[in-house]
Formats: C-alpha cells, structure tokens, sequence
C-alpha cells in the first residue's frame, strides 16, 4: 500500500474531491478514486469526506492506495456448490472463509476466480473484478448467491436487489433471547471512529431493516432466521450487535466470548461468525417466473447446535 499527502492549488478551490484527485492521480480511474474515498482511504480536515466534498486551497489530503490487483482474475480450480444453472444466471453456495471478488490482498482464491473456472459462458458484465456479480456476501458468511451470466440478466437483477423485490433469508446464533417478530429499522453507515467496520450512529447512514421471521431458544444463545430487503455492508451482524445480541463467533462486533458455560463450549469451535445464507427468491431474469432456492447449515454450523441440543437436552430449552 502506498501513502501519498497531496495539497489543494489555488485552481483547484472548490472543486469536488474526486475530480480533484482525478486530475492528480491519471492512473486511478474516477471509480476507484470514489471506492477509496468511501472506503475511508482519503483523509483531510474534515471528517467523513466524500466524493462531492468540495475541496479548498491550502487544504492537505493523505490517500492510501492499495496494492494493485491483477486487471483480469485467472481462472482457479476451486471447490464451488453450484444448485442451479441455466443460461442466464448461476445460483452457488459460498463456502466460508471464500472472498467474493479480488480486491487488494486477495488477488486469487476468490469466488470469481472459481467461477471462471467453473462457468465457461459467464460474461465480462459487471466489470473485469466482478464479472456478473449482482450481490455479495461477507467473507465469513456462507449461504446462496445469484451470479448473472449476461448484461441483460445482469441488470434486471441489479434492479431487483435495487427496488428490494428479491427476498434473502438467513440462519444466525446470537447470544442472549430474542423473539420471533422483531424489527430492527436502524440506518447503517461506515463507523465515523474505525473506517472498517459499519455502524448505526454512523453520521452518514442509509436505511436498513432487519426482521426477525423464527426463533429457536436454547439456555444463553437463541438460533435464529432473519430476513433483509436492504443490503447494507455488515448489516444483519451490526444490527443484532446494536440491539445487544451479536451474533455468536463475531469478533468484529461482538460475538467472541472468552468465558463460556459449559453446555456452550461447542461455540469456542467457531473461526467465523455463525451465519448463513438459508433462502434466495428473486423473479427469474429470463421469463419473470419467482425462483426459490435453500441451503442446509454447512457441517461447521451445523455441528454446533447438535452440541448444543444434545448437552443441554431437550428438557433445558424454551
């Protein structure tokens, strides 16, 4: 990664940040330019900067540009769990641990580099980093994605997730009780004092909604399915976080305990947070009919709450 402190010239005064940058850095297109910004990767006098900020003469800016990536993913025979395929689209199951696309620090290994491995007629939509990719998940969560395999798929499904027609259902552990019907409506942004992580006092948010659709009690943990219209980065895990039940294996926010009970112990196997993509329905970007499609809890997830059933027994439950 390098730094680089640059400083506002007179003719620059009042020209938005990134066309300032733009004009300063030619080899870094106005995208990236904006990622980073977003990103929190540009810092100036002023907290919480964005692309439009309008910059001023004298003012000093440090950016720190990530390592560059390759410009086009090489193919990687990589383990992928494809449910559904036809022209169109291609429906997986993510494993854990998986990063959906190369950005700085994982240039391979990613889930678009199994695809290109695996999916012979997947095109460049959506760009040479994230061909066909519509959605993603965390690096940590596992569960369903939809890839589109064309520009006209591409964009109908950007629409869907964009006017929250497409319906995503997760399996989550949590500590402590909740019930089923909660509703969480807490706008989230990026954290204005750790630029990774998100949170929902961020002074920039935007709108996000959780709901709590079923819930299955054991002592201390409460295994749940919850569901989102919004696809807000980290949202599920800072939304139970805000509302004092991180979920369990999180260490990002929350979710790692030192001091376990006994009958819990199964959790201290976890590497990552307990959370799974269960449930995808969208309407099929070919012919408009609603698809449906589920995914088990991956063995890791699974063996926790065997564990925990059977230490705790059926009696010790709500």
């Amino acid at each position: 990664m390098a730094t680089l402190r640059v400083v506002v010239d007179d003719e620059y005064d009042g020209v938005r940040l990134d066309s300032f940058l733009a004009a300063l850095l030619p080899e870094q297109s106005r995208s990236q330019l904006q990622k980073l910004i977003k990103d929190g990767r540009v810092e100036g006098p002023l907290k919480g900067v964005r692309p439009s900020t309008a910059v001023r003469a004298g003012q000093e800016y440090t950016i720190d540009i990530p390592a560059p990536v390759a410009a086009t993913p090489v193919a990687e025979e990589l383990p992928l769990r494809i449910v559904f395929e036809d022209p169109d689209i291609v429906v997986l199951d993510k494993p854990a641990g998986m990063v959906v696309h190369p950005a700085a620090g994982h240039s391979s290994g990613t889930l678009v580099n199994a695809l290109l491995h695996h999916i012979k007629d997947l095109s460049g939509i959506g760009g040479e980093l994230r061909p066909g990719i519509v959605h993603r998940l965390d690096r940590g969560t596992s569960g369903l994605m939809v890839v589109a395999k064309h520009d006209r798929a591409h964009q109908e499904l950007s629409r869907q997730f964009r006017d929250r027609e497409v319906e995503k259902e997760y399996v989550a552990l949590v500590w402590g009780v909740v019930h089923a019907g909660r509703r969480i409506d807490a706008p989230i942004g990026r954290d204005d004092k750790d630029r990774q992580k998100m949170s929902t006092r961020a002074r920039r948010a935007r709108s996000a909604v959780t709901r709590v659709t079923w819930a299955r009690h054991f002592r201390g943990v409460t295994l749940l399915k919850v569901a989102i219209a919004t696809g807000r980065t980290h949202q599920i895990r800072v939304h139970l976080n805000a509302i004092g039940h991180p979920i369990v294996g999180d260490s990002t926010y929350g979710g790692v305990r030192r001091r376990v009970p006994l009958d819990l112990k199964a959790v201290q196997r976890l590497e990552r947070p307990f959370l799974h993509a269960t449930r995808l329905s969208f309407a099929h970007p070919g012919d408009g009919r609603r698809v449906d499609f589920d995914s088990p809890l991956p063995l890791d997830l699974e063996s926790v709450i065997d564990e925990i059933e059977a230490v705790q027994e059926t009696g010790g439950m709500e």
